[in-house]
């Protein structure tokens, strides 16, 4: 019997290398996407020395369209017929009120969180409706279904990927590929060192006095939902830390 095959995009660390874990766990094959090789390279090895995994290195920018294209027609035959896509990469690029926001910072976050989804999503797709099966999960955010104080760019890209959860849904259902979207509140991973441009400092106090998601937490979501038997499409999973009710409350200790 094949196994089945994922693509995970950002799978060089957090959410991404955790699915990537827990996917290979439960007998997947994978391409795995990054901008860091080397860090790919060492996930491919632990990979297959765990679980027997076979991988295959897909190393671009999403951001980047023909990049994209390329990787994506240069994938091995043997992995061509994807059945699940999890676009997980995605990040947020600072934080402050919009008067004063950096239109670098805008113009990264919706390139990768917009853009790079959907020319991924573009590439992958006919395949799948080709086969006339297949799963997308998208990766989005509280961010994107509730806004907060500084987020606005940030929770604007969310919301978009929200949009368009729902639209793949719609518009590929008749198939049938099933289409889910993740919505994790307060993850730790590199996501506020990124946020904070390499701040390591100013990123951990975000998580400190209280209890946040962590990287295997949103993966066992993911899983769940792809595990599903076929007749079972989960539409949406919001995924809060016990400590956060709301974007814009934690608890801390």
């Amino acid at each position: 019997m094949n196994k089945k095959i994922a693509f995970i995009t950002g799978a060089s660390a957090g959410i991404g290398e955790a699915t990537a874990i827990l996917l290979a766990k439960n007998g997947y094959n994978l391409i795995l996407n990054g901008r860091r090789a080397n860090r790919i390279k060492d996930l491919q090895d632990r990979l297959q020395n765990e679980f027997q995994t076979q991988s295959h290195a897909a190393i671009f920018d999403i951001r980047l369209k023909e990049d994209v294209k390329k990787a994506i027609d240069e994938i091995p035959d043997a992995f061509k017929a994807i059945d699940v896509l999890v676009n997980n990469a995605g990040l947020a690029s600072g934080l402050s009120t919009i008067d004063k926001g950096s239109l670098d910072d805008w113009e990264t976050m919706i390139d990768t969180n917009i853009k790079g989804l959907l020319f991924v999503s573009r590439q992958v797709i006919p395949g799948m409706t080709e086969r006339k099966s297949g799963h997308i999960v998208n990766i989005s955010s509280i961010a994107g279904k509730e806004v907060y104080a500084n987020g606005n760019v940030y929770c604007a890209t969310k919301f978009a990927v929200d949009a368009l959860n729902k639209s793949m849904r719609i518009e590929l259902s008749s198939y049938p590929i099933r289409v889910t979207g993740i919505y994790p509140g307060a993850v730790e991973t590199e996501f506020s060192i990124v946020r904070f441009h390499g701040d390591e400092e100013k990123a951990k106090a975000i998580y400190q006095g209280f209890d946040s998601l962590l990287a295997a937490d949103i993966a066992d979501a993911i899983y769940y939902a792809v595990s599903r038997p076929l007749h079972v499409n989960i539409n949406e999973m919001i995924v809060m830390p016990t400590a956060q009710p709301v974007p814009g409350i934690i608890h801390r200790k």
